[in-house]
């Protein structure tokens, strides 16, 4: 069986990193769920007053950017690898209503965006990779063998995203969290550094009303028909 490459982009909340996960293990691939990265820096700007909701201090935020150290290291008791800033796991932290506000600013800025490009491109310069995130498709492995752009209802997403922050036990609303989600998608989709867009040879995949299995089969059988079963 042959190795190949799978870009999974999307918006916010379309369930990339959930099955992009599921394809790792199934397929004994690297996972790396880029969002976590940019999520990562944001936590780190937001712990250093660099950014708010009057405010955003750009230059501090890529003067700062070589002491970063952004790192997945694998959790056998969650199933999956968690994200660490200069070794420390901020899993939990970057997950946050709070992140998820100020995360789509923070990948506006070029700096960041080149210095977190590279670093996803030596991941998987060997391929047998799974990797999600928002211009994987077109900037990162734009030679990617199977390229996937996730796409569901704002409503949809939205009461995703809550029905898991309630889950993790955190005070949200569902009318803030559809909001967030609306936001994203057009800081995403018009930033003028790498916006999210679909790559021209990516299948478009709507699980707006589909089951986590359901997604998981359908995704699974392209994936077969790529790596050429």
């Amino acid at each position: 069986m042959k190795t190949i490459t799978i870009a999974i982009d999307g918006f916010s909340s379309t369930g990339k990193s959930t099955v992009a996960k599921q394809l790792a293990n199934k397929l004994k691939y690297i996972y790396v769920d880029t969002g976590a990265m940019y999520r990562a820096i944001t936590l780190f700007a937001m712990q250093h007053d660099l950014i708010g909701k009057e405010h955003l201090d750009k230059t501090a935020i890529i003067a700062a950017l070589p002491s970063l150290n952004i790192s997945f290291k694998y959790n056998e008791k969650v199933g999956f690898a968690e994200v660490f800033l200069n070794d420390e796991n901020v899993e939990k932290e970057i997950r946050t209503l709070q992140v998820s506000q100020f995360v789509s600013i923070i990948s506006t800025i070029s700096e960041v965006r080149r210095k977190l490009v590279a670093q996803q491109q030596e991941m998987g310069k060997s391929g047998g990779i799974v990797m999600d995130g928002r211009d994987i498709g077109t900037v990162v492995f734009p030679s990617a063998e199977l390229k996937l752009f996730m796409i569901a209802s704002a409503e949809k997403r939205g009461r995703r995203r809550y029905d898991e922050l309630i889950e993790r036990g955190d005070d949200v609303k569902l009318e803030e969290i559809v909001e967030n989600v609306l936001k994203r998608d057009h800081i995403d989709s018009t930033r003028e550094d790498s916006p999210l867009v679909k790559a021209d040879d990516a299948i478009e995949f709507d699980n707006s009303d589909m089951t986590l299995e359901e997604q998981f089969d359908q995704i699974y059988a392209l994936v077969e028909k790529a790596i050429g079963c």
